[in-house]
Formats: structure tokens, C-alpha cells, sequence
């Protein structure tokens, strides 16, 4: 029997299982373990796999996350540095679409990943810069802009919010997302509600990632609300905090986050599959869970 090449080796289903595989691979090219945030991506999305021919491990991975509605994220696309340059990534790529079906698929693309997603039919809608730093709030939580006459402090979430919370963020992202955000609790160190007149207009969350706060999603009405969240959720991190913005958006906060001590790092491309719009109101949109997440 002839021995699988990198060429041929099978795409297959990832499990809890291939935590340890996944993380290692991800420490190789400089990425960190994670292995929080790879749970949550294998519990909520489907990840896929390509073994390494030598047995060591991976030699390719990714993370397709796909929500009610028609609307999917793609993650988590490495391949092994020893098996670069053979077509894997387009192979396991190409393989995650097909899964994908007929939905909108979106992905934030590191300049390395950028020409491959380019030539699979994916197109460039905008900047995400990931910021990080120390969060240094000059005023108090609600301080930073007035969220409106009726505006309240924003407080901690309890379940009793959930029902007004996951009818707010399919409204926004245009996605049902309720199995994801119904474990945020669980998943997140700290989640806030903001309100106003005694209606949810917001929230925010902030999950730990090593040694650092990661803040979002956000969803705001605007970007005071939006200000007003993340100074509450992330003002007494204690550790450095990673905020993921759009530049350029309406009402952009980078350079407010800037201001604040959290700094820009790296850029990804938002791009996604085609011709098509991402759905929903992407003007109280300002921060994703996390970028694997779209």
C-alpha cells in the first residue's frame, strides 16, 4: 500500500481531540497555542484537518463556522512550514467552500493568506486592525459621550437579558448566532448590557486569551455607546487588551483606542467570498468576538 503524501493525505473532521495537534501547530507559525479560543471555535464550528504524512501532527488546519441564515466564517487557516508550497492551503480551502455551500462566507486575511483568499474568488471589503495595549481610561465609565437622555450605566448581563440580546445581534449581524452567544457567558470573563429607556441597545463581552483581555463583540448604537462599553468592560483588566477595529468604519474608534493605550499591531483584510454584502447594520458592528468569527 502507497503511503498518503501531503498531496494526497484526506481532509478530515477535527474533534476535542486534536486540541493539542491544533495548538501546536498554530505555536509553529507564531500564532500561540489558544487553546481556549480553539474550543470554543471546535464546539460552535467545524474544524478540518489534513494529518502530516511524517505522523507529526498536522499539516494543515481550518475552522468553518457557519450561522442560521446563510451567512459562514472561515478561521484558523495554517499549514505546517515543511509542507508549504504544496498547494494544502488552497486544497483544505477549497474543501471548507464546498461545505460552505450557498452562504456568505467572510474571513479576515493576514497579508501572507491575502493572495491565496484573492484567487479562490474573495474580495477585499475593508481593514481590521487588531490594537493592543495597556487600557487607560481618562474618565469614568460612562463619562465618554452621552449615550442619549435615557441612557443607563452599563451593567453586568444576567440571563434574564438573553432573550432581548440575541434578538439585538441578529439584527445586527443579519445571522442567527443564539447557540454561540448563549455560551458567551460560560466562555467570557465578563459580559455587559447597556439600556436605554429600559431597552437593550448594547453589549459587550471580554474573554481571556493568555496573558491578554481580548474586548468584543461590541455592539452599540453608536460609537459613544460603543466607548462607553468598552471602557466599562476593559477599564480594570489588569492586563494588556486587544481590540480588533475596522478603520474607517462610521464612527471608527481606532483612534480613540489609540488615545487609550491600546495601539495598532497588525492589519487583517475583511474580505468576503464573491459579489456579495455582509449582512446587517454594520454601523453598530465595532468589534468582533474575535476575528475567527467574522
Amino acid at each position: 500500500m502507497t503511503s498518503p503524501t501531503a498531496a494526497t493525505a484526506p481532509v478530515r473532521r477535527l474533534t476535542s481531540a486534536d486540541l493539542p495537534a491544533c495548538s501546536a501547530l498554530a505555536i509553529s507559525r507564531d500564532w500561540g497555542a489558544e487553546e481556549h479560543k480553539w474550543r470554543f471555535l471546535l464546539t460552535h464550528g467545524t474544524g478540518y484537518g489534513i494529518d502530516a504524512p511524517d505522523g507529526d501532527g498536522l499539516a494543515a488546519t481550518t475552522v468553518l463556522t457557519r450561522y442560521a441564515g446563510g451567512l459562514a466564517a472561515v478561521s484558523m487557516v495554517l499549514v505546517a512550514a515543511r509542507y508549504e508550497g504544496r498547494g494544502l492551503g488552497r486544497r483544505i480551502m477549497t474543501h471548507v467552500l464546498a461545505e460552505a455551500g450557498d452562504d456568505t462566507v467572510t474571513l479576515h486575511a493576514t497579508d501572507r493568506g491575502r493572495p491565496l483568499y484573492e484567487k479562490l474568488g474573495f474580495r477585499a471589503v475593508g481593514t481590521v486592525v487588531t490594537h493592543r495595549g495597556r487600557f487607560a481610561p481618562a474618565e469614568p465609565a460612562g463619562a465618554d459621550g452621552p449615550g442619549g437622555p435615557g441612557a443607563a450605566e452599563p451593567r453586568p448581563f444576567t440571563e434574564a437579558d438573553l432573550p432581548a440580546l440575541l434578538a439585538l445581534d441578529a439584527e445586527v449581524f443579519g445571522a442567527d448566532r443564539s447557540p454561540l452567544l448563549r455560551d458567551l457567558p460560560r466562555f467570557a470573563e465578563r459580559v455587559l448590557v447597556a439600556e436605554e429607556d429600559g431597552v437593550l441597545t448594547g453589549y459587550a463581552s471580554a474573554w481571556r486569551n493568555a496573558d491578554t483581555l481580548v474586548v468584543g463583540p461590541v455592539v452599540a448604537a453608536n460609537a459613544a455607546g460603543a466607548r462607553r462599553l468598552i471602557t466599562a468592560v476593559a477599564r480594570d483588566a489588569g492586563t494588556p487588551v486587544r481590540l480588533d477595529l475596522r478603520t474607517g468604519a462610521p464612527g471608527a474608534l481606532d483612534g480613540w483606542a489609540a488615545a487609550h493605550g491600546v495601539t495598532p499591531v497588525f492589519p487583517n483584510t475583511l474580505m468576503v467570498l464573491g459579489h456579495r454584502d455582509l449582512p446587517g447594520d454594520e454601523h453598530r458592528r465595532h468589534a468582533p468576538l474575535m476575528v475567527a468569527l467574522g
